[in-house]
């Protein structure tokens, strides 16, 4: 496999056809790491509005690191997903302090950098010779070299980090990555595949062995959790009550209100309302009480409930409340 020529091929085309997107403009380490995390589980043209904003918001790393927690996701409010919110924000006190790694192995040791965020950072930013691997680059891999593997076991994860690598090993890191990205995203798509666009389309191996549809090969679907909710909404002086949430296995470490959940094998006929979050079915029985007995409470002005957590499921439980 002439992995160098794939490189060649691949940056030729990349500077070609990218797209001008905001975060392109310079190598700004802040504002590339700031798309990658805005990217995760969102499209591009839904980031753009939301990635301009926040960044009128937070110019800067240390405008960041010195916001309050509940200014920095109310910024966010609309992407979902928080946690990766609070961890920018952890993270971004850390950065204003010592600056940005170079290296994706330190950049790891950041909250909420994974494997894919650190080496993004790192080659584009500073042009360390890493790959990247996310779910455009698996596709348009695992097309091009006809690959049947289990992507999302770490054996098959590991095979094909290895080749991302080696294509960035050549050098040019940034344009490499960028460009197996936006491969995925406009020409080699999940549904729609425009094979005569693409610089690789005379080798690809599943396209001479008519695969492409049947990769990259189909993850199992997580079976749904049915979970009952029994949250406790205890409403005084226009303040609620609020716990930190260590007894749910959804939004963890949030505030969230106080309450009881257990996991269900059938899902109950009786609820006062039903949310999704990833996996977890969960289905609401809205308990009332005047006199709380956790110590652990903090009472939050309902008008503020959405700074404190964004998540419309609390949303949803008080509205239910207030009807």
């Amino acid at each position: 496999m002439d992995y160098q020529r794939d490189q060649k091929q691949l940056i030729q085309w990349y500077k070609k056809n990218r797209r001008a997107l905001p975060w392109r403009k310079n190598k700004d380490p802040y504002r590339i790491w700031l798309s990658e995390v805005m990217l995760q589980q969102t499209t591009v043209v839904a980031v753009i509005p939301y990635f301009e904003k926040f960044l009128k918001n937070f110019p800067t790393v240390q405008d960041l690191a010195s916001a309050p927690e509940h200014d920095v996701l109310e910024a966010w409010a609309g992407l979902g997903y928080y946690s990766r919110a609070r961890n920018l924000h952890k993270a971004a006190k850390a950065l204003a302090e010592n600056g940005f790694p170079k290296k994706a192995a330190e950049l790891l040791e950041l909250p909420g950098f994974g494997p894919y965020t650190s080496r993004a950072v790192a080659s584009i930013a500073f042009g360390e010779k890493v790959g990247v691997l996310d779910g455009n680059v698996i596709r348009v891999l695992s097309r091009r070299y006809g690959l049947k593997i289990e992507w999302w076991n770490n054996k098959g994860r590991q095979q094909l980090q290895e080749i991302s690598d080696t294509l960035s090993s050549f050098g040019n890191s940034d344009s490499v990555n960028q460009g197996l990205m936006e491969l995925g995203a406009t020409v080699c798509t999940p549904q729609k595949v425009m094979c005569l666009m693409c610089p690789w389309s005379a080798d690809c191996v599943s396209r001479e062995k008519n695969l492409v549809e049947k990769l990259p090969l189909k993850k199992p679907r997580k079976q749904s959790e049915v979970w009952v909710w029994k949250p406790v909404v205890t409403v005084k002086n226009g303040k609620v009550a609020l716990v930190s949430n260590d007894y749910a296995p959804f939004l963890k470490g949030q505030m969230i209100f106080p309450g009881t959940i257990s996991q269900n094998d059938d899902k109950p006929k009786d609820y006062d309302a039903k949310h999704n979050i990833t996996h977890h079915d969960i289905f609401i029985k809205i308990a009332h009480k005047k006199t709380l007995s956790d110590r652990n409470v903090e009472w939050v002005e309902i008008k503020n409930l959405k700074k404190v957590n964004p998540s419309s499921l609390l949303q949803k439980v008080l509205h239910k409340v207030e009807t």
